[in-house]
Formats: C-alpha cells, sequence, structure tokens
C-alpha cells in the first residue's frame, strides 16, 4: 500500500510574497504536484497534507531563531497555494484525504502520522513539497528510520536554495536509498 505526503505547499512557502518563500522554485512545481495529488486521491490511495503550523506567541520554537515568523496558525500564509487550495477543498471529505497539522520539519515528529499510515499498511510514501532540504527531508530521514520505503516525486519538490536542494535529492537517492520518480 502507498500514501502521499505533500509538505508545506502554503502560500508563505511558495507565493512571492509569502514570509519564508521558495519563489520562482516552488511556483514551477505546482502542476506536477497538483496532478500527482489528483492521481494519488482519484485511486483511493492515502493523501496527507502535513502541513507547518506556528503559533506566534511560542517564545519556545527554535525555528524562531532560525526563521521569520511563517506559516502562523490563523493567517492566510498557512493556507495551500494555488491549484492544491481547490483541490483539497473539493476532497477534504474523503475518507482517503487527511490534514495534518506539524510544528516541526517532520511530519512525523510530534503526530500521529506513523500510526495512521500503519492502520492502513502502507509501506511505501511518496514525498512532494518543499523545501526539499529542510521539511522534505527530515521527514524522508524519519520515514527511513520507521522502516518505510521512500520515493521523491523529483518534479515535486523544491526549496529557496538550489544548493541545498541538489544535495538533499543525492543524499535521498545515496544515503535513504530512496527512489526518485
Amino acid at each position: 500500500m502507498k500514501a502521499l505526503i505533500s509538505i508545506d505547499y502554503t502560500y508563505d512557502f511558495v507565493a512571492t510574497d509569502g514570509k519564508l518563500t521558495t519563489g520562482q522554485a516552488g511556483q514551477e512545481i505546482e502542476a506536477a504536484l497538483v496532478a500527482v495529488t489528483k492521481e494519488f486521491i482519484e485511486q483511493q490511495d492515502f493523501v496527507v497534507f502535513a502541513i507547518d503550523g506556528h503559533d506566534p506567541n511560542d517564545q519556545y520554537h527554535p525555528e524562531n531563531r532560525l526563521f521569520p515568523p511563517h506559516n502562523l496558525l490563523g493567517t492566510e500564509g498557512r493556507a495551500l497555494y494555488g491549484q492544491l487550495a481547490p483541490l483539497y477543498q473539493a476532497n477534504q471529505d474523503k475518507e482517503n484525504v487527511y490534514w495534518l497539522d506539524k510544528r516541526h520539519y517532520s511530519a512525523f515528529c510530534g503526530t500521529d502520522l506513523d500510526l495512521r499510515l500503519r492502520e492502513r499498511k502502507i509501506t511505501q510514501l511518496y514525498l512532494t513539497g518543499v523545501c526539499t532540504d529542510i521539511c522534505v527531508l527530515h521527514t524522508a530521514v524519519d520515514a527511513y528510520n520507521l522502516g518505510y520505503e521512500v520515493f521523491i516525486v523529483k518534479d515535486a519538490v523544491a526549496s529557496f536554495d538550489p544548493v541545498g536542494h541538489q544535495w538533499a535529492l543525492q543524499h535521498f537517492k545515496n544515503t535513504l536509498g530512496a527512489t526518485m520518480v
């Protein structure tokens, strides 16, 4: 069984004026990301929208020292970007579509993701979204450590750091044994 994890494809991470944007690199993957998400939904595979959510009053979160405030709870910055938003809205009530609030880079850290996947006997994870070298990477590492087979949808991941993006793609393949699709 397989699942798609769509990571942080939100206004703050993708829009030109987003708070921590990948800009053009993130915008260029929209068609591929939407197409693969639609395919997984239509095939009744499990689709997880793993979305960063930060409390602006959380003085203890380590990201506050590293990045400007982004994906703040209750703001438009946390909304899905572009055509992914209406795709999610049209399918959000389906049993195979799941919104996952996350607080850290990895979609597994402090969430029920592993339980939800194991309940469905899912062993293969396809990852899409941003940032390749941050949230996608940390999710992939945790997936690998938990024994999942990892697939990276290469045309549906992006970063604001081109060097980090390329490094992460190599790391997925050479260190985690991920399959690039």
